[in-house]
């Protein structure tokens, strides 16, 4: 009986800002169509994110590579853990083939953490970049990489295709670090930044709110961030992808996220995208678009 009221209070606690209906129209099944008859995956179905419905239906998508399987075991993380299967050299002709069918204009690749080959997946990384800039040169690419565990070389062979927006997700303030994402490192994760900006690339990052830190904690990661060269800065709300993962803490205002917004844009950044929706693909065509007008 405590245990059901404890559910109940959770679900009365849930705020009225998180709420929205789910649509189920416009480009949704084409979209998954395309992804599918490829065998492809997206991050948007393998994390649960919330915003998947709204973002297939405008006919867009976020390209996970490098299989479905990480090697790491981040808490707040809704993607599958464990022992990878062989990566599919494919990949980058298949994406390729998809974003034609979609008839993309701006495309966001992502994959899974694998630390068990020896480049992390950059050559996969590097292939994708060039068989688009080969075949579909007016499509703009952005993508979102791992740590590499920090490894210059294998940074490079992904710095030298110059995507055209270089993202590394900080994810949290370096106190929650060893509870939320312990096989990570926060000065790493800035350092792969910071190489990203001294080779020229436009750089983003992003974090989650709600899992435990204050204000203060957000205001010097996104210093951190501004210093070492990043220039566009998301910031969502953490939501559980289930019961596996850690709780939520706190609930952010939409006011507090206006709040994060402003501050960014006075120390400089040229973009922050903050809300309780917002994710670090989320109408990232759009953000790219701010940037360059």
């Amino acid at each position: 009986m405590t245990t059901q009221n404890n559910e109940n209070n959770k679900a009365k606690r849930y705020p009225q800002w998180l709420k929205r209906p789910v649509a189920h129209c416009g480009k949704q099944k084409s979209v998954e169509e395309s992804i599918n008859s490829k065998g492809l995956h997206t991050v948007c179905v393998e994390a649960g994110c919330p915003n998947r419905s709204e973002c297939f239906n405008k006919g867009t998508a976020t390209f996970l590579i490098l299989g479905t399987t990480c090697t790491r075991f981040c808490r707040f993380c809704g993607v599958t853990h464990g022992t990878p299967s062989e990566i599919d050299t494919d990949e980058p002709k298949k994406i390729v083939d998809a974003i034609r069918a979609l008839n993309l204009r701006h495309v966001v690749i992502t994959s899974v953490t694998r630390d068990d080959l020896p480049d992390g997946g950059a050559f996969i990384y590097a292939e994708t970049i060039k068989r688009i800039r080969e075949t579909l040169p007016h499509v703009t690419i952005e993508i979102l990489i791992p740590d590499f565990q920090g490894d210059k070389k294998a940074l490079e062979i992904v710095f030298e295709k110059k995507p055209d927006i270089f993202n590394h997700n900080i994810e949290t303030v370096p106190r929650l670090y060893l509870q939320v994402r312990p096989e990570a490192i926060y000065k790493r994760s800035l350092d792969v930044l910071s190489q990203a900006s001294l080779y020229g690339l436009t750089v983003k990052s992003g974090i989650m709110v709600g899992l435990g830190e204050n204000e203060n904690e957000v205001h010097e990661v996104m210093k951190d961030l501004h210093s070492c060269g990043c220039r566009i800065m998301t910031i969502g709300q953490y939501l559980r992808p289930s019961k596996q993962e850690t709780p939520v803490i706190d609930y952010i205002t939409p006011e507090q996220f206006s709040s994060y917004e402003k501050y960014g844009l006075g120390l400089g950044f040229s973009a922050v995208f903050s809300g309780p929706f917002v994710r670090s693909s989320y109408m990232a065509e759009q953000v790219f678009n701010k940037i360059q007008s």
